[in-house]
């Protein structure tokens, strides 16, 4: 805390005050003057007793350094996104992201964050020997977008509206259901729910919609996590590797006719 400066000049003019007062009695004798000169010095002597002993002032608290603005986040361009899928993905995913063959992935109402984070798992990291997700077509595609074009492209899918898949076999559909809610608990396998939504529909900027998506390629996504072709989810490589082949064709055509 600062403390607040001494005023001398105030005890000085009080001490000359008070000296004036005791001359102008004495004045006249030799006592007088002698005791003049004598409360004189006592008075300076007063004030340079007040100054010594006022405590020193604290220095002032250095101001402390203004903050950084935070980095604004790169805004996106969704004509640019749209230019970049006519003209990149939508011979395979469709103009508007709704691809028209089961081998590749409905891309229309996927969380932009997912797909973004999926390009740039194409790519391979510097150390790196492989990508996380090894496809050497995307590769081919990721490697030619900047990471303001992915992040724009994946805006624009993000954006469209999903043309859902439908399930195809009824026979199968329960068991998928059932692992889909609940899991498999003799195996450890947690519900999809849990991470997907009860509904199919993820979470965004972690947990990918799977609701309408093409069974087929469902499927071959879990094939892949658990052979490991596709490493970018420790989580997932687990859940299935503890699946069989027929858990996983059920609950991924359980899954294409959520809505």
């Amino acid at each position: 805390m600062k403390l607040p400066l001494f005023d001398g000049s105030r005890v000085r003019a009080a001490g000359d005050q008070a000296t004036g007062l005791s001359v102008a009695r004495l004045a006249g004798s030799g006592v007088g003057r002698r005791a003049g000169l004598a409360a004189l010095l006592m008075a300076g002597l007063a004030v340079g007793s007040v100054h010594a002993q006022a405590p020193a002032a604290k220095d002032a608290p250095a101001p402390a350094p203004a903050k950084e603005a935070p980095a604004q986040a790169a805004k996106i361009d969704l004509a640019k996104g749209q230019q970049i899928a006519g003209q990149v993905c939508a011979a395979c995913h469709g103009a508007d992201g709704n691809s028209a063959s089961p081998a590749n992935p409905k891309l229309a109402g996927q969380h932009a964050d997912y797909l973004y984070k999926q390009l740039q798992n194409f790519k391979v990291k510097a150390g790196a020997k492989e990508a996380e997700r090894v496809n050497p077509i995307m590769a081919g595609f990721a490697a030619t977008l900047s990471d303001s074009d992915m992040r724009n492209v994946s805006a624009y899918f993000a954006a469209q509206k999903l043309k859902p898949s439908a399930a195809k076999n009824k026979d199968i559909v329960e068991l998928g259901q059932k692992i889909y809610r609940g899991g498999i608990t003799s195996k450890s396998v947690a519900a999809c729910a849990g991470c997907h939504s009860p509904n199919g529909a993820g979470i965004p900027a972690q947990y990918p919609r799977l609701a309408g998506q093409y069974a087929e390629y469902t499927e071959a996504q879990l094939v892949s996590f658990r052979q490991g072709g596709r490493k970018n989810s420790a989580q997932m490589a687990a859940i299935a590797s503890r699946l069989s082949d027929a858990e996983m064709k059920a609950v991924s055509d359980y899954i294409a006719g959520m809505r």
